[in-house]
């Protein structure tokens, strides 16, 4: 008899417990009115390439202007390894989109502070044969 009761009371709280638990929200799901909040974006110029870009840089030079004259390569490719040889700089100031035409460099993309800015800037003004530059980097806000 008191195995029986035993196995009542056992199989009482075993059905309790999963009732309890059907009517419980699992913590993965939230509700659709509470979107989770989002931090602002980064700077990003992925969509800059794009000639029509709303950007307002529409007519800035984009890597499909890139000089294919020996001259508009070496300077890309001098600025370059300049770039990829400073480890100070952040990788996305590593990876950022440089343009030669005729001798003017254009430099595009986020970096992470105004210093990084600067110094890529002043990389490219040291090589030889640039005779412009239209510094297009931006800013990171929330680097």
């Amino acid at each position: 008899m008191k195995n029986i009761a035993f196995l009542v009371l056992l199989g009482g709280l075993v059905l309790s417990t999963g009732c309890a638990r059907d009517n419980e929200k699992p913590a993965a799901q939230t509700s659709a009115s509470e979107p989770a909040p989002s931090p602002p974006p980064d700077a990003d110029n992925t969509a800059r390439n794009d000639p029509k870009s709303p950007d307002g840089l529409a007519s800035a030079d984009t890597p499909l202007d890139q000089g294919e004259t020996k001259p508009d390569l070496e300077i890309s490719a001098s600025i370059r390894k300049s770039i990829v040889k400073d480890k100070s700089l952040s990788t996305n100031a590593h990876i950022i989109k440089i343009m030669t035409a005729s001798g003017k460099v254009t430099l595009r993309g986020p970096v992470k502070s105004e210093s990084e800015k600067s110094k890529i800037e002043g990389y490219a003004k040291t090589v030889g044969g640039v005779n412009g530059i239209d510094n297009l980097l931006e800013v990171e806000k929330n680097p």
